[in-house]
């Protein structure tokens, strides 16, 4: 056994070495047009490589949240930051800044409400509309917001519905999965005029909590997936619109106290 202490900067997931880069122990050469991005991000988060369904699964879920238009404060931010006159890349960076609890963070929150309720867990002894009903009721008694239900313009995310088809047909549509929709339909029957459906980012902790993933995760995968978005968004400003934007006169106003002398000592 050597007694050489271990480095100060540690890492299991790549060595760069001259002439070769592994990841997680497989040469890049290998990787290069031979793996899917989904395939070596998988890779790299869970240390393994994917089989057919995982990889299938977690592409899905990384186009699901791609973009989502102009409107976000990712995309706001990131088009704003070019316009003073920044870099692509700090126009990006300034982007992903905006994400948070608020933006992005759900996936996080949602997963880690449905991993506290089941892992480690019998599932098959679990009463599932129970479980649902359980949390709900907490939510409404306390008046708490869960993660992952609800959404500002769908009354039906339609997101969620092609996740949870292709989680289904690749068999990941298991306890959370159920537990997740479980949920929507008790707030659907307690409080239907809430409109709290199950939301993409509900559906993405509930599917990649069925794959195994660790819910510290989630704001991880929606990084990776809106990284790709602001490019898009930060380059069209690029080609699009003048430097400088700033917003119209009809969309402010100022609200605070009217000019007023200033007081004599």
């Amino acid at each position: 056994m050597s007694d050489e202490k271990p480095k100060e900067w540690r890492t299991a997931i790549t060595s760069n070495q001259d002439g070769k880069i592994l990841i997680r122990g497989y040469n890049l050469d290998n990787l290069i047009g031979n793996k899917s991005y989904a395939d070596v991000c998988f890779l790299l988060l869970k240390g393994e490589m994917p089989n057919q369904a995982e990889a299938k699964m977690l592409d899905a879920i990384l186009v699901s949240s791609i973009d989502a238009g102009i409107a976000p404060p990712s995309a706001v931010a990131a088009r704003t930051i070019f316009s003073g006159g920044n870099s692509l890349n700090a126009a990006v960076a300034g982007g992903i800044l905006t994400l948070g609890d608020a933006h992005g963070g759900a996936i996080e929150k949602a997963a880690k409400l449905f991993q506290d309720e089941l892992k480690g867990k019998d599932v098959k002894n679990i009463n599932i509309g129970e479980t649902a009903k359980k949390i709900v009721d907490d939510a409404l008694k306390n008046k708490k917001r869960l993660a992952g239900y609800g959404h500002k313009l769908h009354s039906i995310d339609p997101r969620t519905t092609r996740l949870l088809t292709v989680a289904k047909s690749l068999n990941f549509g298991g306890a959370y999965v159920e537990l997740a929709v479980a949920i929507a339909e008790e707030f659907k029957n307690k409080k239907p005029e809430q409109k709290l459906p199950l939301n993409v980012d509900g559906a993405i902790g509930a599917i990649m909590s069925d794959m195994g993933l660790d819910y510290r995760l989630g704001k991880g995968l929606f990084i990776i997936a809106r990284s790709a978005g602001l490019v898009g968004q930060v380059f069209e400003e690029w080609l699009r619109e003048k430097p400088f934007r700033r917003l119209r006169s009809d969309l402010h106003e100022y609200d605070g106290v009217p000019e007023r002398p200033l007081p004599q000592d």
